[in-house]
């Protein structure tokens, strides 16, 4: 079997990756000067959470899209788009077994942040609202699930609301409450700081993926996920 050098795997920045959806718009003036702690907070986010918002609609929106062991000593951190293919090619090959392997043993902590390229994927924006809302009554892990496996079906819809209702419902939502937070749009501005410090943290396309301090690009086989995971948890022994 052929191996590669580590470097190649692990490159902490690297320009060209695996496949990975790019956008195409502008970045906005006021994400061009961004301070480098703010892209830390992608990469060593707190315990309580990723967003930074404190309203009790981000809050509990923000908690729900973290998965794994409050005391893992690495992070994962998921910069992703729900309709991007490449975004689903990784979670369909690899987001399975690095859950079993590393999330529920309690070796890493996975975050999912929201980066729709709107420009490419229209209907990304809305599904990234319908999995947040599910969020804030703890069930986006089930729909980020319906979402990624209903792509084909939605992608193309000129209006996927109601495609993402019944998805919603099939989660176990309260549907009322699921409804009314997508009326209003209640988790826009946590999508929103998702973006910003998404783009903060060199972001250009998706998926992303900050492993530690380190950067990967593009849907990597899992057997990359394993090295950098490997590495990182090596490190932190250290």
């Amino acid at each position: 079997m052929t191996r590669f050098p580590l470097a190649l795997l692990l490159g902490a920045s690297l320009a060209l990756a695996a496949a990975a959806c790019a956008r195409t718009e502008p970045v906005p003036a006021a994400s061009a000067g961004t301070t480098a702690s703010a892209a830390g907070d992608v990469k060593s986010p707190p315990t309580s959470g990723m967003s930074g918002l404190t309203d009790s609609v981000s809050s509990a929106a923000d908690r729900g899209r973290i998965r794994g062991s409050a005391s893992a000593p690495v992070w994962l951190i998921e910069v992703s788009d729900f309709q991007c293919p490449y975004c689903k090619q990784w979670h369909d090959a690899s987001f399975a077994a690095i859950d079993s392997e590393y999330v529920k043993p309690g070796k890493v902590r996975l975050a999912y942040l929201n980066f729709p390229l709107s420009s490419i994927h229209p209907n990304a924006r809305a599904a990234a609202e319908a999995a947040m809302c599910a969020s804030v009554q703890g069930k986006f892990w089930q729909l980020h699930e319906s979402l990624f496996a209903t792509q084909a079906r939605w992608e193309g819809q000129s209006n996927p609301l109601p495609t993402f209702d019944s998805l919603a419902v099939a989660a176990g939502v309260d549907a009322p409450a699921w409804r009314n937070c997508m009326t209003t749009h209640a988790t826009a501005r946590l999508i929103d700081a998702d973006r910003d410090r998404s783009r903060s943290a060199g972001v250009q396309s998706t998926p992303t993926f900050f492993i530690g301090d380190r950067k990967l690009e593009g849907a990597y086989p899992t057997d990359s996920f394993r090295v950098a995971i490997d590495s990182a948890l090596a490190r932190k022994a250290r």
